[in-house]
């Protein structure tokens, strides 16, 4: 007797599972399992598999214990290590994922979903680390607690009105009655739009889609059983979108039961937004005959009764997930039609003399043998999907498909769009590149939210200070901007010799600084491997024509007169400043200390000018620009306010000579002898090469 009630109960719990009623036929198998006997092998894998297709078209997380109690008890069909596969790479579980495949491909060494989903395991933490500057944050003013949002859509080119899918309900949890299927509440059409501030204003049941009386308590039947497959649930072959287990999967069958309430989402606008394509699953006489793609247009602040939209002869056939091309003569969609690759497909039909003819799949590229959904098509012809059969992060992932000449190419949208969990049903906000997508990411429970995504300008610039080689602002610099797009901008700077300017992306750039009464200063930057907003800095210091320019970085050897290894990088300098100004001639001045005799001062003092000309002349700098002087200890430096701001004990116009230096402490003598230790330049003519 314990075996007849054992069978009974799996016989309902099988024809609940034929007619789709996965939430509950789940439940039951999972009791059933418990009291089969581990000896009959045989069946207790069985009934672990059909518990875990349950708990998998709903996105049930014991789906994964399921699959591993149907392996352990040798299950005899392949498949299973396929889907036990798939639950976990949708758990992010990669590696263990990646064996299960393995396993599977040695008994279907040629299945692509198999082969992709090993290629995703082996490469998703290497696509984690690629960057993207799109920006993805929970749009939760669309979103409610312990329900799912989902497939939101622009009303037409209007980017200031939304539409989306939710089970969302407002009666006591108590009163609600939930779906079979899922496990949840039924699904309508939300809208909101935006008020005069920007903000999205409170969001309301779209009106006249269907009979009040039916969803007066919020409740709903089983949500339509044709929808299993494509209907306006997010997840393949469940009819709503879980609110705690999301629905996905595939299923075919076709058997028709009762149900009260029709379940109504996922929709798409004319241009003008008038006219709306939407999934219903509408119940005729108690009995749901399947999901369809209904119309209905815009009229007195309400929509109009829907009318079906004929795609296929066979009305049996489910079709879903509309999207209507820009122009409105191409109508994009979901379906399991026979024929198809497996699972669902996306197919597209034209509009001929007011009728959707001509249903086509758009191919192997596009479609593979499991679930292709949530189409959206742009106005520059680019679709958009969602798949769970290409090489993606887990669950549904968020592609885009450009069609090129007879095909197409084919990207995963990657990180922020897509995760671990279901990612799909994506919208835009006119040709820009912001708006909306569902996901289930990181919702312990499987609820769907609605994200927002943005693209954020890219915004390369240059800024930076113009100043003096004694550290004054030069507030009449001006600054050139010569770029090998075509860019020649001239700019004033700020009066404190700040500037910015904007910057193009993968250019090269030569900036050039000048100012009455100083040398010119050139520099060169480039935007070539510039992937982000990124500000370069610049600044710019100008040498004085009328003053001696101290070079600080221009040391000898102690007591002898060859440079250092140490001098190189301002030599190097001196060397671009000169190109930098190819019309003037300077005079290359050593100066010395107090210490020593005058006479071997001066002499060393030459021969240190002279190694600097020397090195100029060596790295291209003509030698009739060049004049090489030693002064010895001739002229002492006279204090400015530069070097009285750095060493407070030297008053400004002090000269630092013998008798000023011996007044010193030792400490500060030796400052004072290393300050008239110095090599300078000073411009002689400003018209070199002009005449």
């Amino acid at each position: 007797m314990s075996s007849c009630g054992l069978q009974a109960r799996l016989r309902k719990a099988d024809q609940k599972y034929q007619i789709g009623e996965y939430y509950a036929a789940g439940d039951i198998y999972r009791s059933c399992y418990k009291k089969v006997s581990s000896k009959d092998k045989k069946l207790k894998g069985e009934v672990a598999f059909k518990q875990a297709e349950c708990y998998r078209h709903i996105n049930n997380t014991r789906a994964l214990l399921a699959y591993q109690n149907a392996i352990r008890n040798k299950y005899q069909d392949s498949i299973v290590f396929l889907y036990y596969a798939q639950t976990l790479h949708y758990q992010g579980k990669y590696r263990d994922a990646e064996k299960a495949y393995t396993t599977y491909l040695e008994y279907n060494p040629d299945d692509y979903v198999a082969q992709a989903g090993k290629y995703a395991c082996q490469k998703v933490s290497d696509w984690k680390k690629e960057h993207s500057r799109y920006k993805v944050s929970a749009a939760n003013e669309f979103n409610d607690k312990r329900s799912s949002s989902f497939a939101p859509c622009f009303v037409g080119d209007n980017s200031d009105a939304l539409m989306f899918t939710s089970n969302r309900t407002t009666a006591a949890k108590k009163n609600r009655k939930l779906s079979n299927i899922t496990g949840t509440p039924i699904n309508m059409l939300y809208s909101t739009r935006k008020n005069a501030v920007g903000k999205w204003e409170e969001i309301e049941k779209a009106e006249g889609l269907v009979d009040e009386q039916q969803t007066s308590d919020d409740g709903g039947g089983d949500g339509g059983q044709s929808q299993r497959a494509t209907g306006p649930s997010r997840g393949g072959d469940s009819n709503s979108s879980s609110g705690g287990e999301s629905a996905a999967g595939t299923d075919d069958v076709s058997i028709q039961h009762k149900s009260t309430v029709p379940d109504i989402g996922v929709c798409c606008f004319s241009e003008d937004g008038r006219t709306m394509y939407f999934t219903y699953s509408k119940p005729i006489n108690g009995l749901d005959l399947g999901a369809q793609i209904y119309t209905s247009s815009r009229a007195s602040g309400t929509w109009s009764e829907p009318q079906m939209v004929k795609i296929f002869e066979d009305s049996t056939i489910t079709c879903a997930h509309p999207a209507l091309s820009h122009s409105g003569d191409t109508l994009y969609f979901v379906s399991d039609a026979p024929g198809g690759y497996g699972g669902n497909d996306i197919y597209f039909a034209e509009l001929d003399q007011g009728s959707w003819k001509n249903p086509t799949n758009l191919g192997p590229i596009i479609n593979t043998s499991s679930d292709e959904m949530f189409p959206t098509i742009r106005k520059d012809g680019t679709l958009y999907f969602s798949s769970k059969g290409h090489p993606g992060y887990g669950g549904l992932d968020i592609f885009k498909a450009i069609r090129q000449d007879t095909t197409w190419l084919l990207y995963n949208m990657g990180t922020p769009f897509n995760s671990a969990g279901d990612d799909f049903g994506i919208t835009f906000a006119g040709e820009t590149e912001e708006g909306y997508f569902s996901s289930n990411r990181s919702q312990k429970k499987g609820y769907d939210m609605i994200y927002h995504f943005i693209l954020p300008e890219m915004i390369i610039q240059v800024e930076g200070k113009v100043k003096s080689h004694t550290g004054e602002e030069i507030g009449d610099a001006t600054i050139r901007l010569v770029g090998n797009d075509g860019t020649n901008a001239k700019l004033q700077v700020r009066k404190d010799g700040s500037y910015k300017l904007k910057l193009a992306q993968n250019q090269k750039y030569v900036m050039l600084a000048t100012a009455r009464g100083y040398l010119n200063e050139k520099h060169e930057l480039n935007t070539l491997d510039v992937a982000d907003s990124k500000t370069f800095t610049q600044d710019f210091t100008l040498a004085s024509l009328s003053k001696p320019i101290t070079m600080d970085n221009i040391f000898y050897e102690f007591a002898k007169w060859e440079l250092t290894p140490a001098s190189e990088e301002g030599l190097n300098q001196l060397i671009k400043l000169l190109n930098d100004n190819p019309n003037i001639t300077i005079e290359l001045a050593a100066h010395t200390d107090l210490v020593g005799d005058d006479a071997s001062n001066k002499t060393l003092s030459e021969k240190r000018a002279q190694s600097v000309v020397d090195y100029l002349i060596s790295h291209g700098i003509d030698q009739q620009r060049l004049t090489p002087v030693g002064y010895g200890e001739e002229k002492p430096v006279v204090v400015d306010e530069a070097l009285h701001k750095k060493y407070s004990f030297l008053p400004v116009n002090q000269t630092l000579d013998e008798s000023f230096i011996k007044s010193l402490k030792p400490d500060q003598q030796e400052v004072a002898n290393q300050i008239n230790r110095r090599t300078e330049f000073r411009v002689l003519r400003t018209t070199y090469n002009l005449y």
